[in-house]
Parts: C-alpha cells; sequence; structure tokens
C-alpha cells in the first residue's frame, strides 16, 4: 500500500467521522432536514446492528469480523499487479477499507454506529459516508471480478 493509498484512506475516514459529528450536532436532538420531501431525508439514528438491523446488539462480533476482513484485504492489497484492472480492485479496497474503518471507529467508541441518510421514497434503511464507500467499493470489486483481468497481462507469443 503506498503512502498516497494511506492518505486517500485517512482523508475519506476524516470525513466519514466529520460527517457523522455535524450530524450529532445538528441531528442529534431528533431534528429531521428535508432535503426532498417525502424522498430523501437527513434523520440521525444509533444502528447497533449491521446492514439492515441484523445482528443487533452483536458489536463484539461485528468488531472481529471487520478486523479479519480488513486484515485479509491489506494483505491481499500488496498482491494485486499494476495492471488496468488492478489499480480498479485497488480503488474498490481502498474505498472498502475507509468505509469499514469509519464504521469501526463508531463501534469501538461509542457501541453503534452513526447513521443519517435515509432514502425515503423507498424506505430504504438509514445510512452514512462509510456505509456509501463500502457499497461503491464492492460495486466496483464485482465490475472488475466480472469484466476484468487483475492477473498480468499475458505477453503474446512470438
Amino acid at each position: 500500500m503506498t503512502v498516497i493509498t494511506a492518505l486517500i484512506i485517512g482523508g475519506l475516514i476524516i470525513l466519514d467521522q466529520l460527517s457523522k459529528l455535524w450530524a450529532v450536532a445538528t441531528l442529534g436532538n431528533g431534528r429531521d432536514i428535508l432535503l426532498w420531501t417525502n424522498v430523501f431525508h437527513l434523520t440521525y439514528i444509533e444502528n447497533r446492528g449491521a446492514a439492515f438491523g441484523m445482528l443487533q446488539g452483536k458489536q463484539w462480533f461485528l468488531i472481529s469480523m471487520t478486523i479479519l476482513v480488513l486484515i485479509m484485504i491489506i494483505i491481499y492489497f500488496r498482491k494485486i499487479p499494476s495492471t488496468k484492472s488492478g489499480s480498479f480492485m485497488k480503488l474498490s479496497f481502498t474505498l472498502i477499507i475507509s468505509g469499514a474503518i469509519g464504521n469501526l471507529i463508531d463501534r469501538i467508541s461509542l457501541g453503534y454506529v452513526r447513521d443519517f441518510l435515509y432514502f425515503r421514497l423507498i424506505d430504504f434503511p438509514v445510512f452514512n459516508l462509510a456505509d456509501i464507500l463500502v457499497v461503491c467499493g464492492v460495486g466496483i470489486l464485482l465490475v472488475v471480478i466480472i469484466f476484468g483481468e487483475v492477473d498480468a497481462p499475458h505477453q503474446k507469443e512470438e
């Protein structure tokens, strides 16, 4: 992992944590901000589970699994070849690592994750910037896995 990658991860984590601090200060008193009435609201909640409210109260399990996945990603990150697909895979892992650490900080320090983005139109669970980073990272990773060639390019025989 390069210094630039580490700086990007650090910057995204800081952005996530600042957005959560803003949400607590602005929305923590039960105030909602309607950006687009009945479509997209800013609504603060404390999520003690995982995605879609699964595994409520299982903080130590979620913390352990996050740390395990982060270790595996960081070990694999170093083995990704410098190809076009490899660059996209590194980007996906950078986003996933940033989001995972952002929510891990909340789980360890608070015992819950601070969520505040609510897509009310489809009653989607409330989420945060770290969740967006993880979902975008996984989306890019899926595209690379399905359509990309991650291995080193094969040389043509002469």
